[in-house]
This record gives structure tokens, C-alpha cells and sequence, in this order.
């Protein structure tokens, strides 16, 4: 969130500076020179702001930690159900701190193990927020090695966009698997199951479907299994 997105969101809301000053719990000079670009936007206020005035989840400032090593399979469902998710939807929080769903994708996919239902909820993130800031998140998804896990989720999420006829998303979604293929890794993964038997493995090297074989990975998940398209 920048000086300008900043203005432009309280502007949105009709109110003065002295009005979202109150509401942000900050002097109204300090909140003129924050719009200005005078002063600098903490990530602590960033998403006090996001929060107070309804910003688009893709305008929430981004997390600066480190991806957790494990994520609460609770905390992420109400995260998917908070952006919208709806085979989540009677998790919908009615108090909830908005996150920026690049940073819910990539916590996700950084999981040695995720439950079947929020694994099928990822093309869905992915595709309802195509407008994701991606060169952040394909960069963040290289340094951790995760480039064929996002590819293979981008390519399910654009089956689906072609599956319902939303051409609008389809082709910058074709554009970002072309981007991600240039960095796939030879070595073999799974899509978030770290803990599958090895029998399980063998069949899968076998029977995978083709995209899960060109990225590398062991997997049965294909768009035609999943619920939901944005």
C-alpha cells in the first residue's frame, strides 16, 4: 500500500482526514503526511488501514516473515474462507484481519502436508485473484524452491478459466506457466504430501495425470476433480 493507494481508499470512503485519523487511531497531520509520502507506511499500520477501509485483499501489504515451516490447517481454512473461498464458507470469520492472498498461496504451498480440501481450494485462490502481484510470488516461490508446485496450481487454475469460459484470466495465466516452466525443477515432489506411502508413490509415477508428469510431480489432482471456479 502506497501514499496514493492510501488516499485513494479514504476518499473512497467519503471520509475526512480527521474522521480516518480517528478510525486508524493516528493524528490527522501524521495521516496527511502519510498520504503525502512524507512519512513512512509501517506494516503494522499498512494493515490497520487495509482493515479499516475494506481494501481489496490484492492491496493488502504483503507479510515481511518468513513462510512458516508449519501452517495451522485451522488458521489457513479461515484465511481461504476469509478471501472467499467458498467450499469454506461457513468458516467465514466475521472478524477477520485481511491478508494479501499472495502470502496465503505461498504459506500453503510451502507445506510438507495440507489437507485434501485446502489443496483444492489453491487454483481457486489463484484464479479469483489473478491479479496477484506475480513476479513478488513466482521470486518468492523460486528462493524456496517451490516453482513446480505454483506452476502445476497455475495450470489447474487455468483449466478451470477455460472450463468456464473466463478468457479474460485464461491467457495471463497461460503467460505466467510459460514464465514458470523456464525455472522447473528436474526433481520429483509431491503437492503438499510429503507423508504419502511409498506403494501410493510407485502407482503415481505411473498413472499421474500429464500435467502433474511435466511438473515433476506426485500427484492425482486434476481441474475436472476440483468444485470450484471463481
Amino acid at each position: 500500500m502506497r501514499a496514493p493507494d492510501l488516499r485513494a481508499a479514504r476518499v473512497a470512503k467519503e471520509w475526512s482526514q480527521v474522521e480516518a485519523a480517528e478510525r486508524l487511531g493516528v493524528s490527522q497531520p501524521y495521516l496527511a503526511m502519510l498520504e503525502r509520502g512524507q512519512r513512512r507506511l509501517t506494516p503494522k499500520l499498512a494493515h490497520r488501514a487495509a482493515k479499516v477501509y475494506t481494501v481489496v485483499p490484492t492491496a493488502v501489504p504483503r507479510s515481511q516473515r518468513e513462510l512458516p515451516p508449519r501452517l495451522n490447517a485451522a488458521t489457513l481454512a479461515r484465511d481461504l474462507a476469509g478471501l472467499g473461498y467458498p467450499g469454506l464458507a461457513y468458516l467465514r470469520p466475521r472478524h477477520w484481519t485481511p491478508k494479501n492472498p499472495g502470502d496465503v498461496l505461498l504459506g500453503a504451498l510451502a507445506q510438507d502436508d495440507l489437507e485434501p480440501r485446502l489443496v483444492e481450494a489453491l487454483p481457486w485462490l489463484v484464479l479469483r485473484y489473478a491479479t496477484l502481484d506475480w513476479s513478488w510470488v513466482v521470486r518468492e516461490a523460486k528462493l524456496r524452491d517451490l516453482q513446480n508446485r505454483l506452476g502445476f496450481v497455475v495450470s489447474l487454475a487455468r483449466q478451470l478459466a477455460v472450463r468456464v469460459g473466463d478468457e479474460r484470466n485464461a491467457r495471463p495465466l497461460v503467460d505466467l506457466e510459460e514464465h514458470l516452466d523456464r525455472s522447473r525443477l528436474a526433481r520429483e515432489d509431491t503437492l503438499c504430501r510429503a507423508s504419502l506411502p511409498e506403494p501410493e508413490r510407485r502407482w503415481l509415477v505411473e498413472h499421474r495425470p500429464d500435467a502433474a508428469k511435466h511438473w515433476n510431480l506426485l500427484t492425482d489432482w486434476t481441474a475436472d476433480a476440483l468444485r470450484y471456479a471463481a
